[in-house]
């Protein structure tokens, strides 16, 4: 199976684009909203990220992606630095406050170049008088004139490049990255979470129906949260549930944080598909039906995805917690008997 490193070379040009725009927000998370622009007209914007709702009025910032099998030289570069001055001299938008030239290859040269603001500016405006560039030779005079004044006034040092690997160790830090890359290695695995000794409100819900529970099997001892601690053997199984319950959240978070919540959502519906049969048979007690339930859980086999290795059989029970949680699964039903 091909790295990373290996298949984004390969990319098209829409999904080099598309790669870059998912990193972006990575690269800075003060951007208001990251957007592609990529296409005929773009004026050599690719991806633009905001800095403030003005967006191309205001403050923002510019990553021009450059998908070729050669490396990317100064003389490319300076080709779409001019496309952008003579959009901006043209007032389509403020110049950008950051330049960034992401390709999968670029050469030595160009990092050391564009080190150097001062001369890379003084190297740019020379050459403006020399470039065949259609897109400034058809300027007129006056018009060729205002992109020289700008070029002149502006900052070079907003001009960067990133290469292959920055791009991927950004790219790995993002809900993307599974999606993208489903056979890569994620960063790390689920960090594991031990229940607090208070009760947390995510907990409300599927901590009151195995109260009810408790309260169904000791009825003479529990009426409250607070008499479980009254019945070792009520206590010992409420820890059990809650040490359950935090496995899965610790799925959960790491599905919302390196993954997509849409697999911890995936895992959720495997394990109801098959725990529902069992919970709707008919028990004498909740006590009853919750033990039958956790039995079926712990074995349930789910749908492979990047979340698949860290799901073990207390994940599963857990996951029957979570489903608790929205009255999914719930474990005493009035009339039984």
């Amino acid at each position: 199976m091909p790295t990373p490193k290996q298949m984004v070379p390969f990319y098209d040009p829409d999904q080099f684009e598309e790669f870059v725009k998912e990193w972006v927000p990575a690269l800075d998370s003060q951007y208001v909203l990251v957007e592609r622009h990529g296409g005929a007209g773009d004026h050599g914007i690719d991806v633009a990220g905001y800095m403030s709702p003005a967006r191309l009025e205001g403050a923002w910032h510019n990553y021009q992606c450059k998908r070729y099998a050669a490396a990317l030289t100064w003389a490319t570069a300076a080709t779409e630095m001019r496309k952008m001055f003579v959009a901006a001299a043209a007032k389509h938008f403020t110049v950008p406050t950051r330049y960034v030239f992401a390709a999968p290859n670029i050469s030595r040269s160009l990092p050391r170049q564009l080190a150097s603001p001062t001369q890379s500016r003084a190297r740019f405006v020379a050459e403006l008088a020399t470039t065949t560039d259609k897109f400034f030779t058809a300027l007129t005079g006056e018009e060729r004139e205002a992109v020289t004044e700008l070029a002149k006034a502006t900052d070079f040092s907003i001009f960067e490049c990133i290469d292959l690997d920055e791009m991927l160790d950004l790219h790995r830090t993002t809900p993307h990255w599974a999606d993208r890359f489903p056979h890569a290695q994620l960063p790390q695995g689920p960090q594991k979470m031990i229940p607090p000794q208070q009760h947390q409100e995510a907990e409300t819900r599927y901590v009151q129906h195995l109260l009810d529970v408790y309260r169904e099997r000791y009825p003479d001892t529990i009426t409250t949260l607070e008499h479980v601690a009254d019945v070792p053997k009520a206590q010992m199984h409420l820890n059990r549930q809650r040490e359950a319950f935090y496995t899965a959240e610790a799925i959960r978070v790491f599905a919302r944080d390196s993954t997509t919540p849409a697999y911890f959502e995936k895992l959720k519906d495997d394990v109801y598909d098959i725990v529902v049969e069992v919970a709707e048979k008919t028990y004498p007690n909740g006590w009853e039906r919750h033990g039958a339930v956790m039995e079926a859980a712990g074995t349930v086999q789910v749908t492979q995805t990047v979340l698949s290795p860290y799901v073990e059989p207390k994940t599963r029970k857990g996951i029957c917690h979570h489903l608790a949680s929205e009255d999914r699964l719930i474990w005493c039903e009035k009339g039984e008997e």
